[in-house]
């Protein structure tokens, strides 16, 4: 029997402003607050909560029968907490119908996994931790930045505790073989990976309301009919794509959300079931492992990672940035940390993009990949100066760890010490308070005997007499 895995990505980077060489060192604000609400209000209204809300409807009216999975970003949390609330309380009833897995990614949404493991688990634990706090189930599923994957990524995933990871199906990685089955990471056998159908998800996500299309219009019918047709054997078809493809890439007038509301009887009169990432893992054994040395995402033609580090102007940006990645992560300033999220965010590194892929780049604020470059080089400057404000400069990083972890150990043996003469200083206390006690009803005994043994003495005179 087929089952549709059916995933959806939320992301919105935080803009940033418009930022000139002469505010370095004067100003420490980077951001664009009135973009960063219009854009994420607009989206929110345009898709987020028309989806959600027929997503939560499609849970309860085939009483639990359709299933989805979604992953937020850390920074699109924040942003929707402050500016569009009414999303996170969809999410949360799309949790409670029971029908949705809410899986793992860097907080960020940004490109650690290829710079630093240790800041790309900081992030990960940080990110399984928010899911937890908000959805009460921590995350055993995995999904990078953009499905970029390799496999040492792979390895790093399932050191973590992850039993599976969303990945791309790529033609350039399978070869002959088909995206329809589960895999797993060629260096870490126990991480199960389910691959991206890159064409069904398109047809969705990039063509559904394009007239020029030689499948246009495409029904819900038609859409599955497509999926029962495939060979017997091939069971699982993953489905993946950004929630805003649902209102913003293809409009709500293209009715998308009418050809999704149909997916449900649609899968039923065929046969075809809908499942989370974590029941596949669970139902199906993986028929192959997935080796692929080189990363891989779901961008572009190439399905590399060339549209974030595919020039120098991008790879001196993404250096620079990561070469004071350990000092953030030692950091314990809350401002510089959260300015470190937003940084890294893959947008920043997209927009100086050069690559011609026939579709136009949407740059925001900049004219061109290089006007990106500077007004990031710039608060960039300004960020790496602060950091390095928090610690000696002539010290290399490893020294400085080596200082921070002695620091660290230090701190941990005078908090262990604090609280052992907080034991000693609780049971000093209870033994002068029952030593108190004591004295205190052995005073009128001894009051008592020395009595007594007056009145002993008297009688025995009195009888000598």
């Amino acid at each position: 029997m087929k089952t549709i895995c059916l995933y959806f990505e939320i992301h919105k980077q935080v803009h940033l402003k418009r930022y000139r060489f002469f505010d370095i060192g004067r100003d420490h604000y980077y951001y664009d607050d009135y973009a960063n609400e219009q854009t994420i209000n607009e989206v929110a209204d345009r898709s987020y909560i028309p989806a959600l809300t027929t997503l939560i409807e499609m849970v309860k009216n085939s009483e639990g029968a359709f299933k989805v999975a979604l992953s937020v970003s850390g920074v699109a949390l924040e942003m929707l907490e402050i500016h569009s609330p009414r999303v996170i309380e969809l999410l949360h009833e799309l949790n409670d119908t029971g029908g949705c897995e809410f899986l793992c990614e860097p907080y960020s949404h940004g490109l650690s996994s290829l710079a630093n493991e240790e800041c790309f688990r900081e992030e990960v634990s940080r990110m399984q931790e928010k899911i937890k706090v908000l959805f009460g189930k921590a995350p055993k599923v995995f999904r990078n930045s953009s499905l970029i994957y390799d496999n040492e990524i792979g390895a790093q995933v399932a050191s973590m505790g992850f039993k599976g990871m969303l990945t791309e199906g790529a033609k350039h990685i399978l070869g002959w073989k088909s995206p329809h089955y589960l895999y797993h990471c060629a260096g870490a056998p126990k991480l199960k990976l389910l691959l991206r159908d890159f064409k069904l998800s398109d047809d969705i996500s990039l063509r559904f309301s394009n007239s020029e299309w030689n499948e246009y219009p495409l029904f819900a019918d038609k859409y599955m009919d497509w999926i029962a047709e495939m060979p017997a054997e091939e069971q699982v078809i993953n489905i993946f794509m950004e929630l805003s493809a649902l209102g913003m890439a293809q409009p709500l007038s293209s009715n998308i959300l009418e050809f999704l509301k149909a997916f449900p009887n649609c899968a039923k009169n065929r046969g075809i079931t809908f499942s989370t990432p974590s029941e596949i893992i669970l139902k199906l054994k993986s028929v192959d492992q997935i080796d692929c040395p080189y990363p891989m995402s779901w961008t572009d033609e190439e399905r590399d990672i060339s549209p974030w580090l595919g020039n120098l102007l991008q790879r001196e940006a993404f250096n620079k940035l990561y070469s004071v990645g350990e000092r953030v992560r030692l950091c314990t300033d809350n401002r510089v940390k959260q300015d470190w999220d937003y940084l890294q965010a893959s947008n920043n590194f997209r927009y100086m993009t050069t690559k011609n892929t026939g579709i136009e780049i949407d740059r925001g604020i900049y004219s061109s990949p290089y006007d990106a470059f500077a007004n990031y080089m710039n608060i960039l400057g300004d960020f790496i100066s602060r950091v390095n404000s928090l610690f000696p400069v002539d010290m290399d990083n490893e020294e400085l760890n080596s200082l921070l972890t002695t620091i660290k150990n230090q701190d941990e043996e005078l908090t262990a010490m604090n609280r052992e003469i907080a034991k000693l200083q609780e049971k000093l206390e209870k033994a002068e308070s029952e030593l108190d006690k004591y004295e205190e009803t052995a005073k009128p005994v001894k009051r008592t005997t020395k009595k007594s043994i007056s009145k002993k003495v008297a009688l025995k005179a009195e009888k000598k007499e």
